[in-house]
């Protein structure tokens, strides 16, 4: 079954094409990457998911609806949404805007407790929201829109003001999430977060989808088909695989000359980067 299913989609803002012709499928249970610098399209997307935009040509599906039918309430109940523009109560502590959620989502307070855990903020739960980090807003954000255990997550950019701690702490709880059966549809420009998190990514770049598939797959497929030998002398030899290499890599072996041994795969990073002759930004 798939949770989100897009066919065609093009976003035009004036003579700005913000979209080009995007399709894509996501089934449920997948962490999905939409991968791309700031300004390539991704919350533009994003946005049309979840009916706060409507596409100039094509169309979605998501939770089996229509997308345009995603702001009606039965439908609300069913995901939940970080963005950076998601809004909290500054007057109220960080526990005083989670019971908001709470209350609308008709959930027991112990609901707060859970979620407070999830994004490591138990200690500071009576912090009012104006004196927060932006990082710490963030991940009252993030608890704002799991606290109902959505059957999909949507996420902009999630991590991108948090410490490597935190979002170590915020990524072992995505995880958690997904394996009790919410889908995420992750927007991000950081290819480590996606290799680490995503089971599939889609390369966007200009609006236009240049690659997708699991990032295992891809970096096969622009492998350069070359593998390296750091040898005990402390020399190292890159080596295309083929008949001779592996003449000089079983002559090594048997005199117990090799350190280590790799294949040349390139990283998502530079995946992008061959593919779109763009820097990540």
């Amino acid at each position: 079954m798939n949770i989100i299913s897009v066919q065609n989609i093009q976003k035009a803002f004036a003579s700005n094409q913000a979209l080009k012709d995007v399709s894509f499928d996501i089934p449920k249970g997948e962490i999905f990457g939409f991968l791309g610098p700031s300004g390539s399209g991704k919350t533009t997307l994003l946005k049309i998911l979840t009916a706060q935009l409507d596409p100039t040509n094509g169309g979605a599906a998501v939770l089996g609806k229509p997308a345009k039918l995603m702001q009606k309430s039965e439908q609300k109940q069913r995901f939940g949404i970080l963005t950076d523009t998601s809004g909290l109560y500054e007057r109220l502590s960080i526990e005083e805007n989670l019971d908001v959620f709470r209350r609308l989502y008709d959930l027991p307070k112990s609901s707060i407790d859970k979620v407070l855990d999830f994004v490591n903020l138990n200690a500071d739960r009576k912090k009012r929201v104006s004196v927060l980090s932006k990082g710490m807003r963030q991940r009252v954000t993030l608890a704002c829109a799991i606290i109902h255990e959505p059957e999909l997550l949507f996420l902009d950019e999630p991590t991108s003001a948090l410490d490597p701690v935190n979002t170590a702490h915020i990524h072992k709880g995505l995880r958690y999430l997904n394996e009790k059966g919410t889908t995420i549809f992750l927007t991000t420009h950081d290819m480590t977060e996606a290799e680490s998190l995503c089971e599939r990514v889609a390369i966007l770049h200009k609006g236009e989808i240049r690659a997708i598939g699991a990032p295992a797959e891809l970096k096969k497929t622009h492998r350069d088909g070359t593998l390296t030998v750091e040898l005990t002398s402390g020399k190292t030899e890159r080596l295309a695989m083929n008949e001779d290499a592996a003449a000089s890599i079983a002559s090594w072996m048997t005199s117990g000359q090799i350190d280590r041994m790799y294949t040349n795969e390139l990283s998502l990073g530079d995946i992008f980067i061959k593919l779109t002759g763009s820097e990540l930004v």
